[in-house]
């Protein structure tokens, strides 16, 4: 059976040299990002996940657009909860030094598509930097004082804001930002659509490439489709010392399977979740309750 004990934890956490944070939806909940899984987890009359798939693509460009519309929109006003920010803290040696001052490695590999990670480091990182700087000028740093990060966020399943062209012969890959993406999507996030009615969009007024015209698509992993940086992952995997799983129910493969060769070759598994998942029971530790608060409350940054 897994522990709860916060010491013990805190004493491999303080021993371990490289540490990897597998991340899910459950992290980003205290944000009121929703989850759209098991109940409930349904947009207009479509079960959520099936529109996040190749086949629903081909199928309705349009209505897979609307959906990745609405998503943006649901995320645009969103915040980096503190759950976010202490995973931030861990990937800066200065701020991470007084639990972990072992660790030379820190990976956060997430499943959330909503970038509120990457947000909460950039701007954790940007405070620390002018704390420094408006401290003392000639201040020097080390690396355990660093005001910059070591660690790295992978966004394992891509980016709402990012886009890719769909034509095969270009590599047109760009971060987007507008609101909305395209006019003709203004507006459709508020519509409820009821029985077969639903929004018409022109796949001409879809977004489209501004390098070769074809239509671009949300540069972000559908179900099928191969996670990014994967055999970087899973090679960062094997060495690791320490795996956080937080707010994920460890049944997305590949991200599933990360625990598990981490612990082939001996490393912990700390699992921080609302409920038991999926193989909860095969880890070393386990914390339950809201992502933020048992992350606080066991790590203590």
């Amino acid at each position: 059976m897994p522990s709860s004990d916060v010491e013990e934890f805190r004493a491999i956490l303080a021993s371990s040299k490289n540490i990897m944070i597998v991340s899910g939806a459950g992290l980003s909940a205290a944000s009121g990002i929703a989850t759209f899984r098991g109940q409930g987890g349904r947009w207009r009359k479509y079960d959520a996940q099936v529109l996040a798939t190749l086949s629903a693509w081909q199928e309705n460009q349009s209505r897979v657009w609307q959906f990745f519309h609405y998503r943006r929109e649901e995320v645009r006003p969103a915040k980096p909860n503190e759950g976010h920010n202490i995973l931030a803290r861990l990937c800066l040696p200065s701020l991470r030094k007084a639990i972990a001052p072992n660790a030379t490695v820190v990976t956060h590999v997430t499943q959330n598509i909503d970038g509120l990670s990457s947000e909460a480091l950039r701007t954790i990182t940007a405070e620390l930097q002018h704390s420094q700087h408006s401290q003392d000028a000639s201040f020097t740093t080390t690396p355990s004082s660093q005001p910059w990060p070591d660690g790295q966020i992978i966004e394992m399943h891509g980016n709402l804001f990012d886009v890719v062209c769909t034509a095969h012969d270009c590599d047109y890959r760009a971060k987007n930002m507008d609101n909305p993406i395209c006019p003709a999507l203004g507006g459709t996030e508020v519509i409820v659509a009821e029985g077969n009615v639903e929004p018409v969009v022109k796949r001409a007024d879809l977004p489209h490439c501004p390098e070769c015209t074809q239509l671009l698509r949300p540069d972000v992993v559908w179900f099928g489709e191969r996670p990014k940086r994967i055999q970087e992952i899973l090679d960062i995997a094997n060495k690791v010392d320490l795996c956080l799983v937080v707010g994920t129910s460890s049944l997305v493969q590949p991200a599933s399977k990360l625990p598990e060769r981490v612990r082939a070759h001996g490393g912990k598994i700390a699992v921080f979740n609302m409920e038991a998942a999926n193989h909860s029971d095969e880890a070393d530790f386990l914390f339950l309750g809201s992502c933020e608060t048992e992350l606080g409350r066991v790590l203590g940054l």
